[in-house]
């Protein structure tokens, strides 16, 4: 597919607090490509640069082919953003939103179908304040997407909601590149990166520490599976100990957690079986994204350099906001 965002050898300090130190990674046409990473770890300095909110102190950004600093003009055209912190008036209205927005844009896309496609169209008349945490995502991604962009940028986009506004926002996001836009998601949820994205860079003071799909990041960092069961009968440790397939044993009362490589499961009950031991309450633990997390940007962190407020954006959707990373 072709790659609609090149960011190679990325740097910006603030003073002597370096954000970002040679970042480089790309995004393909149709990809949900995540960004990922503690707070302060550089993240929304990163595509804040890639947006043309920040100038980098080194380093080349395309962003469709354009320089998101020398043509902006045009990029702000094909670009849509949603802010980690972005807020509108609280009596502007959904209505009113969506058409202030739609009026800066060349080919907007039609309010009144984007608001229903969205979920808003009952929300015409509702001034923001009065809007749910998700109400307010909602319509935050339509902003985003009013100028009909072939890239939404979406930072931090789930972040204060409660289970069920995350998973809705999440479904919005499969519709959103289903109509055909390449996401460039900015997050610090696992669970999030792990359902949404293609491909994921995690950055870690930042650095671009891994890239890669979310299965193979936690396939890198440990390959192997937990065996959690209660047998129905006493047995020794060695038993199961001794197996190659096996790392470690430890127990809870009766319960016992057996972990080790991709093959320990198979092992295990093999051998259990064979004792005329039943495992009960069978359950297997794989590795997953936030077990690469961990392994891959634990340890001590210094402290983090907080990026001072962008000046005003390009476009209606960069309405001015501190950076957290």
């Amino acid at each position: 597919m072709p790659t609609v965002i090149e960011v190679r050898h990325l740097h910006k300090a603030y003073g002597a607090d370096v954000a970002v130190d040679d970042v480089s990674f790309s995004v393909e046409q149709g990809e949900i490509f995540g960004v990922l990473g503690p707070n302060g770890a550089g993240k929304t300095t990163t595509v804040e640069c890639v947006e043309g909110l920040r100038t980098p102190d080194r380093g080349e950004i395309r962003v469709l082919g354009l320089d998101p600093r020398r043509e902006r003009a045009e990029l702000t055209q094909r670009l849509g953003v949603q802010l980690q912190d972005g807020r509108l008036p609280d009596r502007l209205t959904v209505g009113e939103a969506l058409r202030l927005y739609a009026s800066f844009y060349r080919r907007p896309a039609d309010p009144l179908a984007l608001a229903d496609a969205l979920g808003l169209s009952g929300e015409q008349r509702t001034p923001y304040a009065a809007l749910s945490g998700g109400r307010q995502q909602r319509l935050s991604i339509a902003l985003a997407l009013i100028g009909s962009p072939e890239v939404a940028v979406l930072d931090e986009l789930t972040t204060g909601l409660d289970p069920q506004a995350r998973r809705d926002t999440w479904d919005l996001i499969r519709q959103v590149r289903a109509r055909g836009v390449t996401i460039l998601l900015v997050t610090h949820f696992m669970a999030e990166a792990e359902r949404l994205c293609d491909r994921v860079a995690l950055i870690d003071r930042g650095r671009v520490v891994a890239l890669d799909t979310p299965a193979a990041l936690a396939e890198r960092v440990q390959g192997g599976q937990t065996v959690r069961f209660r047998p129905s009968v006493p047995f020794e440790d060695a038993l199961l100990t001794g197996l190659p397939e096996v790392t470690g044993l430890t127990r809870q009362g009766d319960a016992v957690a057996v972990t080790g490589t991709g093959g320990a499961l198979a092992a295990v009950t093999a051998v259990l079986a064979r004792h005329g031991i039943v495992a009960e309450r069978l359950r297997v633990e794989q590795a997953d994204l936030e077990d690469a997390f961990v392994a891959l940007t634990g340890g001590p962190r210094p402290a983090s350099a907080r990026a001072p407020a962008p000046g005003p954006g390009p476009g209606p959707a960069r309405d001015s906001a501190p950076a957290s990373d």
